[in-house]
């Protein structure tokens, strides 16, 4: 009945706080966009009952409501290093496992239950206490319509880790151990690999902290023996998970202009603005005079697009890197006059070093001496001063309070877009699709740098897979759909999977040679209801949160010889049953 109340209030929404039972039990209702603790080893796609060992004895109602102060949200049901075991007794686990079993059976009429309703699986954390190691049991409802024909129950035990592989396991004794339990004679076979490829592709002698990471996940059909590598006839999905600001990356110096773009966002917010540490010998008002100076002596005041030297280079030098990607790794050749300022300023210093770099641009267009050229369409206050200029007259503007750190803002904005249209426009024409949002001018400045952070975010993604994966042009044209997409619905998240289906061909050279994060067979006989499955699986990391060294038989050394180099394994066993009501 407990249960059946608790599901109730989730269909409404997912409770934020775990619920009480009997003083020793943690009942949280999982589903939505949290993250599934169990989503290596049953992929069903609904919300779950995860229990665990409470960690509060509470003697109030379990389903009063809880104070703020004293609230336990269901976050932390995946447990932190420091929050210590919160897993039950694999005895206590199999008692409440029967208690859900008999509120499903409706042979169970004793229970007065005037409706019965279909549960959401249940899974529970065990502390591997038993001789199995068992870290998980879970129970999942066999339904014909609204009504419930069954229960299958799962078992996941696991071992290590070892890197030992006389302990792993002989595929065909798996085979026959599933025949022999379920009564088949025929059963079907699926593989799975994950490799991690950014790890294989690393600078040597680098070490870089970074939430960066590029693993490809292959499945295919019959397998012949473990640890087989996937045959390239198998589906495989790229993961991309990138966090910008990586020192090594061909576009760190765009990431560094747009953090000081940040900054100034910041400071139009707030009042308050961290201006860099100059590293020029010559400070900025310094080089702003020497350009308009050119303008005035060289050009006769008429700005044309600059850094043509570097679009020469450009040009010839297509060895290293596919051009496509190479033209946005150095200056564009079509910078106009606002672009090669913003150039001039990025390292301003200080709100006064900005006001009189204003001020000597302001006077020389006052003055006619320069009629500098600039793109059409800039919205910015200092591209309307230019036009003003054309015609000998412009509007007296105050170089007090935010105005300056906005007209700095607003140039730099303009010269970022056209950095990355450049690169994602240009080269995906197909993209044009997604131009307006963008770099839209319709949304407030703030808006428009949020959106300018997600261009980067895609171009750090796209430059990763070119350098690191040698990834060509209709490799990157999906992704670049793909993120798109995603940056068109949603803020920035540099901690989001992107994924993109791929040939296995396309990075096989990368983990060949390589050995697998985790490696599992799935065996399955019967069809729909009847279905079974045996999982044997080995992995680098543990298959469960809740484990810990001081699990009892879990976390050994057991090394080859001593040897350290051998890749170590966590050896996990997934055993389904059935049992029909009816």
């Amino acid at each position: 009945l407990f249960c059946f109340r608790i599901y109730e209030e989730g269909k409404q929404s997912i409770p934020e706080q775990p619920y009480l039972f009997e003083t020793d039990v943690e009942i949280c209702l999982v589903g939505g966009s949290c993250k599934s603790p169990i989503e290596r080893f049953w992929n069903g796609n609904h919300m779950i009952y995860v229990l665990q060992k409470a960690r509060h004895n509470e003697e109030s109602d379990p389903l009063e409501e809880s104070k703020p102060d004293d609230a336990i949200y269901a976050s932390e049901l995946l447990p932190k290093e420091s929050s210590g075991l919160v897993a039950l007794s694999v005895r206590r686990a199999k008692q409440l496992i029967s208690l859900y079993t008999m509120a499903q059976n409706p042979n169970m009429t004793h229970l007065n239950i005037s409706e019965l309703v279909v549960l959401p699986p249940l899974w529970i954390r065990c502390d591997g206490s038993d001789p199995e190691h068992t870290c998980w049991l879970g129970a999942e409802p066999l339904k014909a319509g609204n009504g419930i024909t069954g229960i299958n129950f799962y078992v996941v035990t696991c071992d290590g880790p070892t890197a030992d592989k006389t302990c792993f396991a002989n595929l065909e004794e798996l085979k026959t151990a599933h025949k022999m339990k379920h009564h088949s004679s025929v059963v079907m076979t699926k593989g799975f690999a994950q490799y991690e490829l950014i790890r294989a592709t690393a600078i040597e002698d680098t070490i870089v902290e970074s939430e960066s990471n590029i693993y490809v996940d292959i499945t295919w059909n019959t397998v012949d023996k473990i640890l087989e590598t996937p045959p390239l006839i198998s589906a495989a999905t790229l993961n991309i998970t990138l966090e910008s600001g990586d020192p090594r990356s061909p576009v760190y110096q765009l990431y560094r202009e747009l953090q000081f773009l940040l900054a100034l966002a910041e400071g139009l917010k707030t009042g308050v603005t961290e201006w860099p540490e100059s590293l020029e010998s010559e400070s900025t008002v310094e080089r702003v005079q020497e350009f308009l100076t050119d303008l005035k002596k060289k050009l006769g005041g008429y700005c044309v697009s600059g850094n043509s030297n570097e679009t020469e280079k450009i040009k010839c030098d297509t060895a290293a890197v596919d051009s496509s990607i190479k033209s946005i790794f150095s200056e564009r050749g079509d910078l106009d006059f606002a672009e090669q300022l913003w150039c001039k300023m990025k390292s301003v210093s200080s709100y006064q070093e900005l006001i009189k770099c204003f001020t000597l641009i302001i006077k020389s267009l006052e003055r006619g001496e320069i009629q500098p050229w600039i793109h059409q369409g800039s919205s910015s206050l200092l591209s309307k001063l230019i036009q003003q200029s054309y015609h000998g007259k412009i509007e007296a503007v105050s170089l007090s309070g935010i105005t300056p750190i906005q007209m700095l803002l607003e140039i730099g904005l303009d010269k970022m877009k056209k950095d990355y249209v450049s690169f994602f426009i240009v080269k995906d024409r197909s993209c044009l699709l997604f131009q307006d949002y963008f770099i839209s001018t319709s949304v407030d400045l703030q808006e428009q740098v949020h959106r300018v952070q997600k261009l980067h975010h895609m171009l750090e993604i796209m430059v990763s897979c070119t350098v690191l994966l040698q990834f060509k042009h209709e490799n990157l044209f999906p992704l670049t759909q793909i993120c798109m997409k995603y940056y068109k619905e949603n803020p920035l998240n540099e901690k989001h999977v992107f994924q993109l289906p791929i040939r296995p061909a396309l990075v096989k050279k990368f983990y060949q040679n390589d050995h697998p994060e985790i490696w599992k067979v799935e065996i399955s006989s019967g069809h729909g209801q009847k279905e079974v499955k045996t999982t044997w699986q080995v992995s680098t990391n543990p298959p469960a949160e809740h484990m810990t060294s001081n699990s009892t038989g879990l976390f050994s050394d057991s090394t080859v010889n001593g040897s350290s180099e051998e890749t170590m394994y966590f050896i996990t066993m997934v055993k389904c049953s059935q049992v029909h009501f009816t």
